[in-house]
């Protein structure tokens, strides 16, 4: 009849006898569509993660020694370019101050150097008489009869010694290894810095042009900050450690201390530039070495890096440290413990440069408002 239309029967495995309706069963009861290209997908970016983690593993020294480099470059742009202005070439500029930065650190490991030397042959050579002193002293206490000769014999033919002995070549290339890798790490990142600096501007003007005029702006002003902030703040602590250490000297000289030369040098450099802790790290051993030669000479040095650093704190730092960046101990503390976890050593150093040029961008970018709660 023509009111009534017949329904196709299925067949006898109860599939449908219109093909593409079955096709359509099949995709909505099988695997999505999305799915295969999804794990595809899945599997490419797991390759790239694993290939990028493996770069990045083999590339990281690399990326340390660039990082060093960047901050030293930014800590002697603005003598490179008081140089330039005045009429000297860039590269020339930029080695007359690696040069000056090179003498001078040499200069600091040579007077340490000189001082643990001649501490060591000291030691050495009344290291009998401290050892005969040693057992007479336990002798007298205990009741005991040692014999240094006894004593000397059994160290010398000890199981120890002979394993030490035994070891010593290979432990002595395992240090010339070091040195030669630590030699190498250091041409590497006077090499970037020299670039850095004497290509600072070229380097500028290469990475504004892949931005527009309006980020260019922004990346010089940052740019600018850091110079101006981690340059400011390096200068500013070896202008306080050249003071200190010419204070420390004239003390020592005075007092007969030996080494005072090298002692003032490593007070200056100590008390500035490690945080919070430095203070007390370049004291001790000054007084530690008076301590040897009259144990009034020691009082008198305590007293003096005491009263030297409550001056330095209240009256010479913040004036000097007014021009340039003022970083407060605690967070100069903190800083120098998040480096050192991050990147251990290197991290330590480069802390407090990278907090001051933080604080830089914060007090350029952040705005600040006036408080005007009389509670506070």
């Amino acid at each position: 009849m023509a009111g009534s239309e017949e329904t196709p029967e299925p067949d006898g495995d109860g599939a449908d006898a219109d093909a593409p309706t079955g096709r359509m069963h099949l995709t909505r009861a099988g695997m999505p569509r999305w799915l295969p290209r999804a794990l595809i997908l899945t599997f490419v970016l797991i390759a790239c993660y694993q290939f990028a983690h493996w770069i990045f593993s083999r590339l990281v020294g690399l990326l340390v020694n660039v990082l060093i480099a960047f901050f030293c470059a930014v800590a002697i742009e603005p003598a490179v370019d008081w140089m330039a202005r005045r009429g000297m070439r860039r590269g020339l500029a930029t080695g007359v101050v690696l040069i000056l930065v090179f003498a001078a650190a040499a200069g600091f490991v040579l007077a340490l150097g000189s001082l643990l030397v001649d501490q060591i042959s000291t030691i050495v050579d009344n290291l009998p008489q401290y050892l005969n002193d040693i057992v007479d002293w336990i002798n007298r206490t205990f009741h005991s009869h040692l014999d240094t000769g006894n004593l000397q014999d059994k160290v010398l033919h000890s199981n120890w010694v002979r394993t030490y002995l035994a070891h010593g070549p290979s432990s002595v290339w395992g240090i010339s290894a070091t040195v030669i890798g630590t030699v190498f790490q250091l041409f590497t990142v006077l090499l970037f810095t020299y670039y850095l600096a004497a290509d600072g501007p070229r380097l500028r003007r290469t990475l504004c042009s892949f931005l527009p005029p309006a980020h260019q702006a922004e990346v010089l002003r940052a740019w600018d900050i850091a110079v101006a902030k981690t340059g400011g703040y390096l200068y500013s602590r070896a202008l306080m450690a050249l003071i200190s250490g010419l204070a420390h000297y004239i003390l020592l000289q005075v007092l007969g201390v030996p080494y005072a030369p090298a002692l003032a040098v490593w007070v200056g450099v100590v008390s500035q530039f490690v945080p919070t802790v430095g203070t007390y790290l370049a004291g001790a051993l000054p007084v530690l070495i008076a301590f040897t030669e009259d144990p009034w000479d020691a009082l008198w040095v305590l007293c003096f890096v005491v009263v030297y650093q409550q001056f330095e704190n209240y009256l010479l730092q913040p004036r000097i440290t007014a021009r340039t960046v003022d970083i407060h101990p605690a967070v100069a503390f903190g800083s120098v413990i998040a480096g050192t976890a991050l990147l251990g050593a290197v991290g330590a150093l480069i802390a407090i440069p990278a907090t001051a040029t933080m604080q830089g961008f914060f007090t350029a970018y952040v705005r600040r408002y006036e408080v005007s709660d009389p509670r506070l």
